[in-house]
């Protein structure tokens, strides 16, 4: 379990650091999702996307000429949110680390049964050759995993910042 540490600089005085369980359910079943990645050009690159939280990691998947999956063959680091879209309510989520490709059939399976699990049939997808194939026949995806190496979590009600220890 991480430890919670409240940053008192950018929280209110009556604000207490946001349990990891709390930050963990916001990861977990959020609908959409902001992946930044990184152009070779040095600019930034975001998109929504879907994805699931899966064994302690942000996994998504993305077809490999997508411009973030482009950008991954040149730098791995990305930075993935997700909240609520209000000023005084909710927790915004920021996970940080490195986006691996994940061709483990057996972690493949886990995660397509995630996928299939959190947003139904429209996202079922067959594990195989390691990659994401979507059951419809519509495309290939890669899939990755980030395994965080900083998670900030920030409250609205009162306002606070919470980073986690991992």
């Amino acid at each position: 379990m991480p430890q919670s540490n409240l940053d008192p600089r950018y929280s209110d005085p009556t604000a207490t650091a946001v349990p990891w369980e709390r930050t963990e359910a916001v990861l977990g079943e959020a609908g959409v999702y902001w992946l930044t990645t990184v152009r070779a050009s040095h600019r930034p690159h975001v998109t929504p996307l879907i994805g699931v939280w899966l064994d302690d990691a942000f996994w998504f998947c993305t077809g490999s000429e997508e411009q973030k999956a482009v950008n991954l063959g040149n730098n791995p680091a990305v930075a993935a949110t997700t909240g609520a879209n209000a000023l005084h309510g909710g927790l915004d989520v920021v996970v940080e680390g490195d986006a691996v490709k994940v061709t483990d059939q057996d972690a493949l399976q886990r995660a397509a049964a995630a996928w299939l699990g959190k947003y139904g049939e429209e996202w079922r997808f067959e594990a195989r050759d390691g990659r994401f194939h979507h059951a419809s026949g519509a495309g290939v995806a890669d899939v990755y995993r980030v395994a965080p190496r900083k998670v900030t979590a920030f409250g609205k009600d009162p306002y606070s910042q919470t980073s986690y220890a991992l």
